[in-house]
């Protein structure tokens, strides 16, 4: 991949959304990630999401000297529930929704990338004209030095850096707050469904500064997870190999006993699904085809790892 710069996309803009919760530890290497960017977005909303620490009070501090940034607080109490991000994503959108952009990016406030990071996207981006999501791969300290997230796969991009052709948003309707979460995961499907590409790319990395939470809370993110994988029609098939690949994550092997146990649980309560019929069913033919591929094909593309829509690279270490 080529380096450019905002010379060679006079014609390419994109917006950023950004919902924030209390972020003040984090959101200030977001903003000068952003603020350094080659190819700086056309708008950012950031979404202030009833915070009561100093993530305003820092936004606003940028946003003096940075006329793209835009902070939108909102103040209505709500339940902190997987829809609540969402839900601020969405009235991040409906702010800047009337703008002329051609992408759209949904940006975590706890990651930071290189000044070229967006650039270098919408740059092959703009090259294959059937993707209509794509991002980078997530890097996470282990060990006082970042790498690569074990569960990265060329097939998936993760919630904190989807970054979405204009088209392909509007079409699926943008993100769906679901009770058990996945709107990422439910975002893909319903891209693919359309008939767009959803890619990863390896060469970009994204640094994830927030530190992964202790052994119980993990285990409560396991076992709901479980919810969410029946609630939007996973194979149960696919969900058992799944579940036995990922007990090398931690908390390992509790985790991923954990994961089955709600799936199966959720299974016997006989509990509504989230999407529609034909969502479903094409995801089953999409994790049967990729168990198949696992089997017959277990190192094709260079891809080892299993994950819980695809498999993953191994990119080269880098640095934040």
């Amino acid at each position: 991949m080529s380096h450019s710069t905002d010379k060679d996309h006079k014609h390419s803009t994109y917006v950023l959304i950004t919902a924030a919760y209390n972020e003040e530890t984090y959101i200030e290497k977001t903003i000068l990630s952003v603020i350094s960017q080659t190819l700086p977005p056309k708008r950012w909303v950031i979404v202030s999401d009833g915070s009561t620490d100093r993530t305003d009070e820092i936004v606003l501090k940028y946003a003096q000297t940075h006329p793209f940034i835009e902070l939108l607080p909102l103040r209505e109490k709500h339940t902190r529930n997987f829809g609540a991000q969402v839900d601020a994503i969405n009235a991040g959108y409906h702010q800047i929704r009337h703008l002329d952009f051609d992408f759209v990016g949904n940006l975590d406030a706890d990651v930071s990338f290189a000044p070229d990071y967006f650039s270098r996207l919408v740059e092959w981006i703009e090259r294959n004209s059937d993707v209509g999501l794509a991002g980078g791969f997530i890097y996470e300290e282990i060990g006082g030095k970042f790498q690569s997230r074990r569960t990265n796969t060329s097939r998936s991009v993760a919630h904190a850096i989807q970054f979405f052709r204009r088209e392909c948003y509007d079409a699926i309707g943008g993100y769906i707050p679901l009770r058990y979460g996945g709107p990422d995961w439910c975002a893909e499907i319903m891209a693919r469904m359309k008939g767009w590409r959803v890619e990863s790319l390896p060469e970009l990395p994204v640094f994830h500064h927030r530190p992964t939470g202790g052994g119980t809370g993990l285990l409560r993110y396991w076992y709901q997870q479980g919810f969410m994988d029946y609630s939007l029609g996973s194979h149960p098939l696919f969900e058992v190999v799944k579940c036995m690949r990922r007990m090398r994550s931690k908390p390992y092997v509790l985790g991923a006993c954990a994961r089955l146990a709600s799936f199966v649980l959720a299974h016997f309560r006989g509990g509504g699904r989230l999407v529609s019929k034909d969502f479903i069913s094409f995801l089953r033919k999409e994790q049967l085809e990729r168990l198949r591929e696992s089997f017959l094909h277990p190192f094709r593309n260079g891809d080892k790892s299993y994950k819980d829509n695809g498999f993953r690279s191994n990119p080269r270490p880098a640095k934040p």
